[in-house]
């Protein structure tokens, strides 16, 4: 296992930076409990939790907090899995059972806060593995990042699929009379047969969207990511009404689409679920993602206009592409305009 090529670098250079960790600093573990059999976990002490985003990425942030690498959820589109490779792991059975864990994540972050070299810029999390996955039960880090962030008022983001969530409640409410805070749950479809398969380690969608209402009923205001939308599975005009009206009815603030993408390492591993759960369709992902990793233009455009209609019918807006959620504060002396609620979205 290349420990060695987890770099401070983002792209991935190990001869130009030193390790983030030693290998001598590798403890692994397993758990002989129901919820952890079969899956291994190695404890690292990182020596940078704060990661730059490579300029070239797609996503509308620059800098992001990842206490885990690999993840439980287990689900077979997940666009991390490639990320293994870079440590001799395979991107299918090794990305759901073995589970790096950073363990000194909170303090790391808490230090790098303090640094005169560190200006408060956002910090989203959730946007490579779930940091709510099944691990954070045991080892506990987000409640440790999330008051390091409050202390520091500095604004953030979580994305998740995880109901883990709930613990920090009142953590996140504190958080949010300092600094925004972006919380957006991913809910892709309610779709009971296809989530068992698809997202086999993750909580049922119905729950996920409880979490959005009992967030939302707290004052900490949520955004659902309906993602990922799965072509020729999850498209069909029924399925998508079914969803938004499910997503309407949590209380979301915002709803924002996302067409299934397969980059390496995912591509693999979905297209060989594809082939075992629905081989007649293999040909019409072959053809529809002949290009490359994400499905045609046409295609995306289209699923985002039938979501943005059914999301007007039902009371609630899209979201502004690059931007959180903004939690309002207490208010100052000086009364200050309202600013529009927006959703962090991975576009």
């Amino acid at each position: 296992m290349r420990w060695e090529n987890l770099t401070a670098d983002p792209a991935g250079n190990p001869a130009r930076d030193a390790a983030l960790f030693g290998a001598d600093a590798v403890t692994t573990r397993t758990f002989d409990t129901p919820e952890f059999r079969g899956i291994t976990f190695h404890e690292i002490r990182a020596k940078s939790i704060v990661n730059r985003v490579p300029g070239a990425s797609r996503m509308p942030f620059e800098w992001t907090v990842n206490p885990y690498r690999g993840c439980t959820h287990a689900c077979v589109y997940c666009f991390a899995r490639k990320t293994h490779s870079y440590l001799d792991l395979d991107t299918g059975l090794d990305f759901d059972s073995q589970i790096v864990v950073k363990v000194n994540a909170p303090d790391l972050l808490r230090r790098q806060l303090g640094s005169r070299r560190w200006h408060g810029e956002h910090i989203a999390m959730g946007t490579n593995v779930d940091c709510y996955q099944r691990a954070e039960g045991r080892y506990q880090l987000m409640p440790g990042i999330i008051s390091a962030l409050r202390d520091h008022a500095n604004p953030f983001s979580i994305l998740t699929k995880g109901t883990l969530i709930l613990r920090d409640l009142d953590l996140l409410k504190q958080a949010s009379e300092v600094t925004d805070v972006g919380i957006s749950v991913s809910v892709g479809f309610t779709d009971s047969r296809l989530w068992r398969t698809v997202e086999p380690g993750t909580p049922a969608p119905e729950r996920r969207l409880e979490a959005v209402r009992t967030l939302t009923d707290h004052g900490i205001g949520c955004g659902v990511l309906m993602a990922p939308v799965i072509p020729f599975l999850g498209d069909d005009p029924a399925q998508l009404r079914a969803t938004v009206r499910a997503i309407a009815a949590s209380g979301a603030t915002s709803v924002t689409p996302l067409v299934l993408h397969l980059r390496p390492g995912a591509r693999e591993w979905f297209m060989a679920w594809l082939a075992h759960y629905h081989p007649h369709l293999v040909r019409r992902y072959e053809r529809l993602y002949a290009e490359g990793s994400y499905a045609p233009k046409w295609y995306q455009r289209r699923i985002t206009r039938q979501v943005h209609e059914l999301a007007q019918e039902y009371g609630i807006g899209p979201s502004r592409a690059g931007m959180p959620r903004r939690i309002t504060a207490p208010e100052p002396a000086v009364p200050e305009p309202a600013q529009q609620a927006t959703q962090l979205t991975l576009l």
